[in-house]
């Protein structure tokens, strides 16, 4: 899984939709609120949704190197096999999990994580049920050094506890795409990841997920770090052909999209047309994290 982690071709799908998300994807889906009553019936619906992707012929480990899973889709299954052993032994998929609770209050124009109390339990289960690595989110508003360097401190801190558990941890301090100081907190975000990677002593290996620069490659020098095993992008909320065409002049780093993946999907469709749909965006995402500009 790191060999493959590490330098296939390809990108991350992000199925990790949680529970104050999931609404708004299922809305994009197809599926409004007033079809459904409660979390259970929203979550059941959710899952069929993301197993109909991973059975999808076009969501195989060619093109798609991994994929991020929620704590939910973790412990189900598709077609009467636990997910994470379906995604790698039938699609020679990668699969990760998000670990977050979600995010606290904003503060010095940042929102960290919040508290993870129960977190090596759940490591370990993960790590049982084959899970290679996490993922896990903060949010940048604008650029307020101290709270920058909060974030990166404790996405590192919480980095540490992952790697300890034998997994690979996604560091994802998302600045947000409609920031007034975006450019100005790119500086500051990529200077303090820098520090802290430097304190990573051998085997002490992360991933980082970004939002894709104002300015291209501006995270060249990271992905090149002995301790950064890939650098990602999220799309952030920019449109697939918006998120694709920016990331296409970014040599060293691939695609983590969640709506970006699902937007042209609905519930309606044949699973001709789904199928159609979802292996042309599977194919555009691929592109660009392949062949750059």
């Amino acid at each position: 899984m790191l060999d493959k982690v590490r330098s296939a071709p390809g990108f991350i799908a992000a199925l990790d939709q949680s529970g104050g998300s999931t609404p708004k994807a299922l809305l994009l889906y197809g599926i409004a609120e007033t079809e459904y009553q409660g979390d259970e019936e929203m979550f059941r619906l959710m899952h069929a949704m993301r197993a109909r992707i991973m059975k999808a012929p076009a969501f195989t480990g060619d093109k798609v190197v991994g994929a991020i899973l929620f704590e939910r889709t973790m412990d189900g299954d598709v077609d009467g096999e636990p997910v994470p052993s379906y995604l790698w032994e039938k699609r020679g998929v990668v699969p990760f999990l998000k670990i977050d609770k979600g995010l606290a209050a904003e503060e010095n124009g940042v929102q960290l994580m919040k508290p993870m109390p129960d977190l090596d339990a759940l490591l370990i289960r993960g790590r049982e049920k084959g899970i290679f690595g996490t993922k896990m989110r903060s949010v940048i508003a604008s650029a307020d050094k101290a709270g920058i360097a909060d974030v990166v401190q404790q996405q590192f801190e919480v980095a540490r506890q992952i790697i300890a558990q034998g997994l690979v941890p996604i560091i994802e301090p998302e600045i947000l795409i409609n920031s007034p100081t975006k450019a100005e907190a790119e500086t500051i975000l990529r200077d303090e990841i820098a520090q802290q990677l430097d304190t990573l002593g051998p085997g002490e290996d992360v991933m980082l997920k970004v939002t894709i620069p104002t300015v291209a490659d501006f995270y060249a020098d990271l992905a090149a770090h002995k301790s950064v095993v890939r650098l990602v992008a999220l799309s952030g909320g920019y449109s697939r052909a918006d998120a694709c065409e920016k990331l296409s002049h970014n040599r060293d780093m691939i695609a983590s999209f969640s709506r970006a993946l699902t937007e042209n999907l609905r519930v309606s469709m044949s699973d001709a047309d789904f199928d159609a749909s979802l292996a042309e965006t599977i194919d555009g995402i691929y592109s660009a994290s392949v062949n750059k500009a």
